[in-house]
């Protein structure tokens, strides 16, 4: 019968599968090791094969496996609350660092993650894995682990590493705006992230409206002034430095150090190596010409903090080697290297900030940065905020003219390396 046959059938060819169990369970651990790597070897030329035909679907329009995905996303979580073990997580309330963060958000990471009131991009909606909408998401990560997605990235998604790896500052700044993202409103957040210039995000496109495009420097300083604000006078207490008023050497040689990567800068760098020689040098003429602005809401330190301060960049410290400040930045009269900044009227919060990073070895910049890794390293920090609230309380002033006698001053970063008072 048809049935007696199959079942003949069934049992002659289990037979060998039996007998190979029976092996198997009845043998040496030696024979179950061989065994799995037998087993193994097989699973494996059976997957490269597979591969080699081209049969495995490596399309983002195909997604992933439920299994897959969940296996990929097992072993992120894993692997970023690991490696996130401690990371000491500093303040996140001040309002500079949530500033500065919200700017970077919406240049770098609102296409791929949305915000409050803004859509992810359709595009992006369509890779494998999806950036997840990020302000319903936050709530599930410690500070720390935000801080090490936002510095390492996260292979084989589109989420990339910090360009800059030295400044974790910036990165801190990031996951300050990132907590304090979840219960945001969408008009706090364009107050953040756009400053005065939200309106501009909603007007209609018509030729009258694409008009400013014939000229680069437009769509490229609207995107400036989100940050340093139109006035070049910088929004926020300390979050963005101010420009306006600044040598125009100084601030093409800022612009084009971030460009090669030698003023690190997560948040400026993409922006300045994405620009054109001609623009960075337009850029620079342009802030160079405002008039200087002093604005500071900050309360004015103590007497004898201004009084160090005022020591201090007047004197230095000899003993420690401490060259004194206003030779180089001012203010004092006659020539100065066009190349040193102009830090009479910036904010306390911003040059204290620089100071911080000169002495850590992580605020590169043109020729001259060396100059001060030697001088901030012999500074206390309560040498650096006594300097920083002296610079910020004076009013600001446009930086010299570049006159014949200036530009013989200039010379050389080896003959501009050494104090003045000591040559």
């Amino acid at each position: 019968m048809p049935f007696q046959s199959a079942k003949r059938m069934v049992q002659r060819c289990s037979a060998p599968l039996r007998s190979w169990l029976s092996w198997l369970t009845g043998g040496s651990w030696k024979r179950v090791v061989a065994a799995v790597a037998l087993l193994a070897a097989l699973a494996g030329t059976g997957a490269f094969v597979l591969v080699s035909l081209g049969l495995v679907s490596i399309g983002a329009s195909s997604g992933h496996w439920k299994a897959t995905g969940w296996m990929l996303h097992y072993a992120m979580r894993r692997a970023v609350s690991t490696q996130s073990m401690g990371i000491e997580v500093p303040p996140l309330d001040d309002p500079a660092l949530l500033l500065k963060g919200a700017g970077h958000y919406h240049t770098g990471c609102l296409a791929c993650h949305g915000g409050p009131g803004e859509k992810r991009s359709l595009i992006v909606q369509q890779m494998t894995p999806e950036p997840p909408y990020l302000p319903p998401r936050i709530e599930h990560w410690a500070p720390q682990e935000l801080f090490w997605i936002v510095k390492n990235g996260v292979k084989f998604t589109a989420m990339p590493a910090w360009p800059a790896q030295k400044r974790d500052d910036e990165v801190w700044a990031v996951v300050a705006f990132l907590q304090a993202m979840p219960g945001m409103s969408p008009e706090r957040y364009k107050e953040l992230a756009l400053g005065g210039r939200s309106d501009e995000t909603i007007k209609p496109i018509t030729p009258d409206h694409l008009r400013p495009l014939q000229d680069p420097l437009g769509p490229v300083l609207a995107n400036c002034s989100r940050c340093h604000a139109e006035d070049g006078g910088g929004r926020g207490e300390g979050a963005f430095p101010r420009l306006a008023g600044q040598s125009e050497a100084y601030l093409l040689g800022a612009l084009q150090a971030y460009a090669r990567g030698e003023r690190y800068s997560g948040v400026m760098q993409p922006i300045a190596a994405g620009l054109k020689p001609a623009v960075l040098e337009a850029l620079a003429q342009h802030y160079a010409e405002l008039p200087p602005v002093s604005r500071t809401e900050a309360p004015e330190p103590a007497p004898d903090i201004l009084a160090e301060g005022l020591t201090l960049a007047e004197r230095g410290v000899r003993a420690r080697g401490i060259p004194s400040c206003v030779h180089c930045h001012g203010p004092k009269g006659g020539p100065r290297n066009p190349m040193y900044p102009n830090i009479a009227g910036q904010y306390a919060p911003y040059l204290k900030s620089q100071l911080e990073l000169f002495t850590a070895g992580k605020r590169g910049g043109t020729e001259y940065a060396h100059i001060m890794h030697s001088a901030a390293q012999r500074l206390t920090p309560e040498q650096m905020q006594a300097l920083a609230d002296y610079y910020a309380s004076l009013p600001a002033a446009a930086a010299p003219p570049v006159t014949e006698a200036t530009s013989t001053h200039v010379g050389t970063p080896a003959q501009n390396s050494s104090p003045p008072q000591q040559r």
